[in-house]
């Protein structure tokens, strides 16, 4: 499956404690990243500084569903289900 055009919700809703360009503390939840563009692409996909976190994370049915908005509500329950 391929990324959905112009959605990014897998670089907004969870949070990555890793290091991002432009965010050295990584971002919290529900916080876009500052290395998305205006198409919701990432300027660091496929560079050896994009976090390990955002590399694993693979588009599925599961996850990107029909929509951003499935896609931000199911990633927000995982963030909360895998909370410390």
């Amino acid at each position: 499956m391929n990324c959905r055009d112009n959605c990014g919700a897998c670089c907004t809703a969870p949070s990555i404690t890793s290091p991002i360009p432009g965010m050295p503390n990584g971002k919290p939840a529900g916080v876009r990243c500052v290395q998305l563009d205006g198409n919701n692409r990432c300027r660091v996909f496929g560079k050896p500084e994009r976090p390990a976190f955002c590399g694993g994370l693979q588009p599925s049915m599961e996850m990107c569903g029909d929509s951003r908005e499935q896609a931000m509500r199911w990633l927000a329950t995982l963030e909360r289900e895998t909370r410390p």
